[in-house]
């Protein structure tokens, strides 16, 4: 079984984080690792999962059901 991520932990906000404080985070975290602009072999990795964790997070519904269920 996949190992549970924290999508609140990969972007380094809390749960009560608001919309834009989530957005500023992940654009700070993307263009840190952005595949263009870090060529280390894990960043494409990293950016991946900063991606799909911007992706619930920012959408409220999406977000009510993770912070419902995980």
């Amino acid at each position: 079984m996949p190992e549970k991520r924290d999508y609140y932990d990969i972007l380094g906000v809390g749960k009560n984080a608001t919309p834009e404080e989530i957005k500023k985070a992940f654009r700070k975290l993307a263009l840190e690792f952005h595949p263009d602009r870090n060529k280390d072999k894990s960043a494409e990795a990293r950016f991946k999962e900063i991606n799909e964790a911007y992706q619930i997070l920012s959408d409220p519904e999406k977000r009510k059901l993770y912070d419902q269920y995980g």
